[in-house]
């Protein structure tokens, strides 16, 4: 028998491969077909039985579906898990290893070039499926690094991606848990909205949220055979040590040089599966996928805000993602551990050629995957805070909240967290000892000021989003939120050395250079311009007042205000958190929920240097606790008015709906008036205004005679008169910061006099059409 004819039996078995005999019997075939053949005889088995080994594995059917159809339950990861069977998964995981024939088989055949494969446009990423549609951007996309690049052409009618054995695996492999994620949030039971609820009714309790975990607590399931797999490819794949060998070096770029005996495959697939674990997990259907400066070098525009809007990201990815970034952080605790101080000249840039895209720190410690990472890792974490709605569960938040906190704790890495996974995944690999650090070298110390400086704002700028996360999600379990503040509180005091490096760093954000300032100052200010550019890049499009009842103001992107000391600043924030959340605590009894407040107030007096708020009153005392709960948190907008003394500070038009406000006509209006400012460009106020410009006539032009000319002339005149008052009255507003605001048409008062108006002129119409008649 043939290998085509073999192939199509072999696809055959694997298909019908649904309980855990037949599978380890299918999975013993595979490898004996394997290894029976050359790479060039196997082209008939990655043509017609590797597809069919794919969609069995991950419970995809063969036949084109809608990317929101879950996996079937017949698949292999699937049947593993439900059967708990430690034989068939580890039958499965030698299948699937990076060790293993298969994968020996894939790379043997990429280097051939035998077989290419098309991915189906409705698995890529959201971003990537919207930039396929235009022929321009198709061009650009390709020269996007290594993800895309070369793997972008066009078919008879549309743009495809191209990939061969190893990437297509690669991408199935990281669409798996998004599709997983995606069809869980579908069919879980969704609470429907009543028009009356809004974000702002903090005083409201939601019953069946409680999580009583506590979030640190949490670990990565290693029993998992998705995650065991994920981490033997990223043990295989990945280097993050030895960063002094030009050959472990864990990506290109113009500044780095490799051995000339390096294989570049491997580094090919180093990058490629970073960078797809990336955009399927972190970026997905971020509206701004790309760096700003990356976008403005290709002079491309993606309106992807439009279309994704304030969509969160897929949910059910923090135990993965957090695996995914602690072993990347590897790379950080292996430079620091190579060189005692890791001196950042700058911030990490993103520098784009059109040749490729590639992120490297202009510093002498190359050899860091944390660069990589750091926009699209900010935007996950931003845009779960900000979009995550809330009649959801707090699980999942709770899960990008631990990637967040492991990834700020980079020196707290030891060799528990992956000793585990080490026995699990049975690696034949060196052992990472040499890579981690001794359990009691764990601690913030000089030598990761650089890590820190580069990656400032997850210390700073993103700890207030995280403030008004926790205002907006305390009703729905106040004890797990309070712990998660103070976690973060915690990790920004522990060490004292942090905590003056974080301030110094605010203090010189926010003043000039000056020789009579502290030499610690003067160094830092350096860093300034790269910390700004990363503010209004990575916060790019995000700020609260998109987010549904949220009160921070907007435009948060163009400044830090963690140590502010104004009302939108971190610590009058965190008083009111204080405050409600003691209000909160008070209605459950337990003395150990008022010690974890009392050490949440110790450890804000550390951060502002101040006591922030007096001790707990015993709630004994009396019922007044309950009382001014009723009567201090209220909803920012009631329905029984505003009260007197809140006052909103942020942009007036864009101010929550009032009672005497239609609300589905203020937010037509407000979103048309916000259209008007753009077209007119009254979104950002002018100093000088450039009037109209004025056209020179030639001499030789003949006189106006004639009545037609005269008609012409005078309509001319009046057109360009109505053309001059309009440009002088934009002028006029740009000049003093004025915008078009229609949202006082949406006032009841108003409409109601409109209403009344239509409703007498119809009126009056019927009555002289009857009284013709």
């Amino acid at each position: 028998m043939d290998a085509q004819a073999q192939s199509s039996d072999l696809a055959s078995k694997i298909l019908a491969a649904s309980t855990p005999p037949q599978i380890t019997a299918a999975c013993a075939s595979v490898e004996s077909f394997l290894h029976k053949h050359t790479p060039d005889q196997t082209r008939w088995f990655f043509s017609i039985t590797f597809p069919t080994l794919i969609c069995k594995i991950f419970g995809f059917d063969e036949s084109p579906q809608p990317p929101q159809r879950p996996p079937s339950n017949n698949g292999w990861i699937d049947v593993v898990l439900s059967s708990n069977d430690s034989e068939l998964a580890s039958r499965v995981f030698n299948l699937l290893s990076p060790y293993s024939v298969l994968m020996s088989s894939m790379s043997a055949v990429d280097r051939l070039s035998l077989i290419k494969y098309v991915f189906p446009i409705e698995r890529l990423p959201e971003w990537v499926r919207f930039v396929l549609q235009t022929e321009r951007d198709c061009t650009v996309l390709a020269d996007l690094g290594t993800l895309f690049k070369g793997k972008i052409n066009k078919s008879s009618s549309s743009f495809q991606v191209e990939l061969n054995v190893f990437e297509y695996y690669i991408f199935w492999f990281a669409y798996y848990p998004v599709c997983k994620g995606n069809c869980e949030c579908s069919d879980m039971a969704k609470v429907q909205r009543s028009k009356k609820f809004r974000l702002e009714n903090w005083a409201s309790s939601i019953a069946g949220f409680s999580n009583p975990k506590r979030v640190s607590d949490q670990k990565v399931d290693c029993s998992s055979l998705y995650v065991r797999l994920l981490y033997a490819y990223l043990r295989a794949f990945v280097p993050v040590s030895n960063l002094n060998d030009a050959h472990c070096q864990p990506y290109r770029s113009p500044l780095l040089h490799y051995s000339t005996g390096y294989d570049n495959l491997k580094l090919e697939q180093a990058e490629f599966l970073v960078g797809a674990l990336v955009h399927f997990w972190l970026v997905d259907n971020d509206f701004s996928p790309l760096p700003v400066n990356v976008c403005k070098s290709f002079g491309v525009s993606f309106p992807f805000r439009s279309v994704l809007g304030e969509t969160p990201p897929t949910s059910g990815l923090g135990e993965v993602v957090n695996l995914f970034m602690k072993y990347l952080n590897l790379s950080s605790v292996a430079l620091t551990e190579v060189s005692d101080q890791a001196e950042y000249s700058e911030s990490p840039r993103w520098r784009a050629s059109r040749n490729a895209i590639s992120v490297s720190p202009s510093v002498p410690s190359i050899g860091s995957w944390n660069s990589w990472v750091q926009r699209p890792l900010y935007r996950f974490i931003l845009r779960t805070f900000l979009f995550c709605p809330m009649e959801t569960s707090i699980k999942n938040a709770s899960q990008v909240f631990s990637v967040w906190i492991s990834y700020m704790e980079p020196w707290a890495i030891s060799l528990e967290d992956f000793k585990e996974l080490e026995a699990e995944v049975g690696t034949t690999a060196k052992s990472m000892t040499n890579v981690l650090p001794r359990a009691s070298a764990c601690g913030y110390s000089s030598s990761w000021q650089g890590f820190v400086l580069s990656n400032y704002l997850f210390y700073s700028s993103l700890v207030l989003h995280f403030i008004g996360f926790a205002h907006k999600f305390l009703h729905t379990d106040p004890k797990v939120v309070v712990q998660m503040v103070s976690k973060v509180i915690n990790i920004l005091t522990t060490s004292g050395e942090l905590l003056d490096l974080i301030k110094n760093v605010d203090r010189a954000f926010h003043s000039q250079p000056n020789r009579s300032s502290k030499p610690m100052l003067n160094s830092l200010y350096r860093f300034v311009p790269a910390i700004r550019e990363q503010l209004q890049d990575w916060e790019d499009g995000l700020c609260e007042s998109d987010a549904d009842g949220s009160f921070l103001q907007e435009n948060w992107n163009k400044d830090l205000r963690l140590f502010s000391d104004g009302d939108d600043g971190g610590q009058q924030l965190l008083q009111l958190f204080i405050l409600r959340a003691e209000s909160e605590l008070h209605a459950t009894s337990g003395d150990n929920l008022l010690q974890c407040m009392d050490s949440l107030k110790t450890g804000l007096g550390n951060l502002f240097g101040c006591h922030i708020i007096k001790p707990i009153s015993n709630p004994h005392e009396g019922r007044q606790p309950r009382e001014s709960r009723n009567e201090i948190f209220k909803p920012r907008r009631v329905r029984n008015g505003i009260p007197a003394d809140i006052k909103y500070k942020g942009d007036w038009m864009k101010r929550p709906i009032s009672d005497d406000e239609v609300g589905w006509l203020a937010n037509l209006l407000v979103r048309l008036s916000g259209w008007i400012n753009e077209s007119l460009g009254l979104n950002g106020s002018q100093n000088s205004f450039v009037g109209p410009s004025y056209v020179e006539v030639p001499g030789d032009v003949s006189d106006v005679s004639g009545p037609t000319e005269t008609a012409k002339v005078l309509l001319c005149s009046a057109g360009i008169w109505f053309a001059a008052s309009c440009c002088a009255a934009v002028g006029f507003m740009k000049k003093h910061g004025l915008k078009v605001n229609l949202r006082v048409f949406a006032s009841k008062k108003v409409v109601m006099v409109l209403l009344v108006i239509v409703a007498m002129s119809a009126v009056r119409r019927a009555i002289a059409e009857a009284q013709t008649v």
